[in-house]
């Protein structure tokens, strides 16, 4: 019997990679960050910057439900969203919506005025992460028992373009699947592919 079987997936980052990194300054982040801190009424907390931590966590912005940062682990630039609060629904679900909500920050990110519009993200690539060893590790029994979740995922993303689905690293590290297409797409194109109708 498969113990993951009924597994109820929290705690799913997602990364978004950068399509153009070279040039980028981590630290053009913190003011804008700051600015989103301002614009709101307590939905994000703080910011914390570890530009200078080579192949570090970047910019960090500290919210409730979530903490989002321009991230260059693995020397991958990329927007990495980490929810931290529980999520409903099945665990397509969830995934679908840490995925939606990602690429509105995304979106977000490309419209901001400070970044003169060269700041884009690339849409053919996903890295997903469990941030719990103990409900996800990570092992091919894991893998195998949410697959079929991130191949319905990667049909609705990329469409009929063909895509590959991986499970990365080891037993010790966190449970990580990269979803990859071979087609490009950029993150407005993903969001209309979610079903979503987005404003002009």
């Amino acid at each position: 019997m498969n113990r993951f079987a009924d597994m109820d997936l929290q705690k799913i980052n997602i990364k978004i990679f950068v399509e153009e990194p070279d040039g980028i300054l981590l630290t053009a982040f913190v003011p804008i960050f700051h600015s989103w801190i301002q614009a709101t009424d307590g939905d994000y907390h703080d910011v914390a910057d570890y530009s200078h931590v080579h192949a570090g966590p970047g910019i960090l912005l500290v919210a409730h439900e979530a903490n989002l940062s321009i991230d260059n682990s693995g020397n991958q630039l990329g927007l990495l969203y980490n929810r931290k609060q529980p999520l409903q629904g099945t665990n397509g679900e969830k995934i679908r919506s840490v995925v939606k909500t990602t690429l509105e920050y995304c979106r977000k990110l490309e419209e901001e005025p400070s970044l003169e519009g060269e700041f884009r993200f690339s849409g053919d690539e996903a890295l997903f992460l469990i941030n719990d060893r103990l409900l996800a590790p990570n092992t091919e029994e894991t893998f195998e028992s949410v697959k079929s979740d991130f191949e319905s995922l990667g049909q609705r993303l990329f469409g009929r373009a063909e895509f590959t689905i991986l499970r990365e690293g080891d037993s010790q590290q966190r449970f990580t699947v990269r979803l990859k297409s071979s087609a490009n797409f950029d993150a407005t194109t993903l969001l209309k592919n979610l079903g979503d109708v987005l404003d002009s």
